[in-house]
């Protein structure tokens, strides 16, 4: 990380226009970039013509598009489908490998954003395609591993990353509230109140707009806010109590579902080797 401290935010914006023609111009099936990035860094809206795989090795990744926001912690991947316009914002020194894939390299291509685990194999994979070292010699070694790689990118588990916004004002405008100050004790009834609904009239409206229930939403929303801060450093007890969780306990049980793995566990896991 150490080059980033030499690059302006006016170097790092040109250097990403200029991957942003390099990906439209490539002619191979699988085009693989490797990007680092300062804290606190933003990608301003954009879009490419490809689908888009991304493995944020270090950092924390946070993408945001009409669909909602995702939330990509070390060791998860990204799936960004084509002509998707998106943003991308840096929690923490990031380093990220992408790859950049036709339509034709890749059959029933996602439509939608999805956060997915990475196994072992996807990410040994992923780190040699985009190593420079992986351009020269044989070109059917590097067939074979493109071919294995998109195999093993349709077959990883989705993991709860993503934090869907809902288009009716009324309803997003509570949610983009909570997301500024989090709490483990939102109650259904209080929402509904708010918007002169009955629970039942405002369940059924949150699950249409989103997808999932108040209770999953909130949970999404609280990992957000816990995941940037735990892998900053900060104790699980302080993260814990500052988002409303009665005891550690009960944090680290909504962790572990959501993520499975406690958050020492989990981020003992997440470092690279």
């Amino acid at each position: 990380m150490k080059a980033l401290q030499h690059q302006t935010s006016a170097d790092l914006t040109k250097l990403h226009v200029e991957r942003l023609a390099a990906i439209e111009a490539a002619a191979e099936p699988v085009h693989t970039i490797p990007s680092q990035y300062p804290s606190g860094y933003h990608v301003a809206p954009h879009q490419h013509s490809r689908a888009q795989f991304v493995y944020a090795r270090t950092g924390v990744v946070m993408v945001s598009s009409r669909q909602g926001r995702w939330m990509v912690p070390p060791e998860h991947a990204l799936w960004i489908p084509a002509k998707l316009d998106h943003s991308v914002d840096m929690l923490g020194e990031v380093t990220m490998l992408s790859a950049y894939i036709s339509s034709e390299a890749l059959t029933a291509l996602p439509e939608v954003i999805r956060v997915v685990a990475l196994t072992d194999l996807a990410r040994a994979l992923i780190v040699e395609a985009v190593s420079p070292a992986g351009d020269a010699g044989n070109s059917r070694r590097r067939r074979l591993i493109m071919a294995l790689m998109l195999e093993e990118i349709s077959q990883l588990p989705d993991r709860p990353l993503g934090l869907p916004i809902p288009s009716d004002m009324k309803l997003a405008t509570l949610c983009r509230a909570f997301l500024a100050n989090p709490t483990a004790r939102l109650l259904i009834d209080d929402w509904a109140e708010q918007l002169n609904m009955s629970r039942r009239a405002f369940t059924r409206a949150f699950r249409r707009e989103t997808g999932i229930s108040l209770s999953t939403w909130r949970q999404q929303a609280a990992l957000f806010t816990a995941l940037p801060r735990l892998a900053g450093g900060e104790s699980v007890t302080t993260v814990a109590f500052d988002l409303g969780y009665e005891s550690v306990a009960a944090f680290t049980t909504m962790f572990k579902r959501m993520l499975g793995a406690p958050p020492r566990a989990y981020f003992r896991t997440a470092e690279p080797s």
